[in-house]
């Protein structure tokens, strides 16, 4: 067997080689660095960032827009090549071949925030949703396979909607039909990225709960992206916030939710409704997040309220803007974790007035 070949095997492993007790799907300091364009110099999408999915877990990755965190979803599909580090699906590391990324698709697949651009406006819910299975071979039991992929997308009865075009729809059932395709493949891990952005307000919560019914019902794991940390209550065991290109704090939905702290997490808890508090959101100051200049130091002080208002000649400023954080681990028996030089240290009463004044949330 030829050098060539031999890779390509190794690359393709299945799911009978994996490691039953790995994590589902796994990133191990993944870097995406795009070239230099516009005068601008090299943009570091994702810059050093660990991040684990468990088996039969929902992982909640959230930051704002131009974060990294789609970019970072399409790697762990093979969408995108990493710069360096790795993607890891049950303990196997991802080959980029044409065969290794074939047989990865087959078992994490991708659902995308609008399915009205998802879906092929001339196919019909049947040929969209066996699109899948008839590029990967699997067609003995095509209608059969759609059938059951459209029931657990919850399109019942299928019969009902396999005629049907998108525009027939309704934006929600159209996000069912492009569920319904990542299901038609029997994988065992979902990368949603911003899966109910697009939706109705009275329809998220039906799009979520389908989400975890298939988590209970198939042992489906799941990462969904998205900038709203209220998703993550309703829906994710885990929660991760990237900043900048890295996971800046990572818990359970309790320790980060209900005792954030990373003063972006906070800010962002900030601005969800919250009836039973009186507070006012905070307002993060400075220019929005860019991949092509990187601050020195911990990447979010120069946005940062607490560090607004230190001391500038100080030593805990000067630790900020001068000394990086480490890339947080992905082990999820570490507990909670923060990339913050504050974070660690015990607030006095002048930092707990600062927090009071800026609203952030405590």
């Amino acid at each position: 067997m030829s050098t060539t070949t031999e890779r390509a095997v190794a690359d393709a492993r299945t799911d009978a080689d994996a490691d039953a007790d790995a994590p589902a799907l796994e990133v191990r300091d993944l870097r995406i660095t795009y070239p230099p364009r516009g005068g601008r110099g090299p943009a570091h999408a994702v810059d050093g960032a660990d991040l684990r999915v468990g088996q039969g877990e929902i992982v909640a990755l959230i930051g704002e827009s131009g974060c990294g965190k789609s970019t970072l979803a399409r790697a762990l599909v093979g969408l995108v090549k990493p710069t360096g580090g790795e993607v890891r699906y049950r303990g196997g590391r991802l080959g980029h071949s044409s065969a290794a990324l074939k047989e990865h698709r087959r078992h994490v697949q991708l659902v995308l925030q609008d399915p009205g651009g998802a879906l092929n406006p001339r196919q019909t819910v049947y040929d969209a949703v066996a699109e899948g299975p008839r590029l990967h071979g699997m067609t003995g039991d095509l209608n059969a396979r759609v059938y059951k992929a459209l029931s657990q997308a919850g399109l019942r009865p299928p019969e009902d909607f396999m005629r049907r075009y998108p525009h027939e729809m309704s934006g929600g059932q159209q996000q069912r039909v492009v569920i319904a395709g990542a299901l038609a493949l029997g994988p065992s891990v979902v990368v949603a990225d911003e899966p109910v952005a697009s939706l109705d307000a009275s329809v998220r919560g039906e799009i979520l709960k389908l989400l975890l019914d298939l988590r209970d019902e198939l042992g489906l794991s799941a990462l969904v992206v998205s900038h709203d940390l209220g998703l993550a209550w309703n829906i994710a065991d885990r929660v991760a916030v990237m900043y900048l290109g890295r996971i800046v704090e990572v818990g359970t939905v309790e320790e980060v939710l209900l005792h954030p702290r990373h003063p972006y997490t906070k800010a962002l808890l900030s601005v969800l409704p919250d009836s039973g508090r009186d507070r006012r959101p905070t307002l993060l100051t400075g220019e929005p997040p860019d991949p092509t200049a990187i601050p020195d130091g911990c990447r979010f002080h120069p946005r940062c309220p607490l560090f607004a208002g230190l001391d500038e000649d100080g030593r805990r400023a000067a630790k900020c803007a001068t000394d990086d954080l480490p890339v947080l681990s992905a082990d999820p028996s570490l507990g909670a974790q923060v990339a913050c030089h504050l974070a660690g240290e015990s607030r006095d009463e002048d930092e707990d007035d600062r927090y009071e004044d800026t609203g952030a949330a405590r």
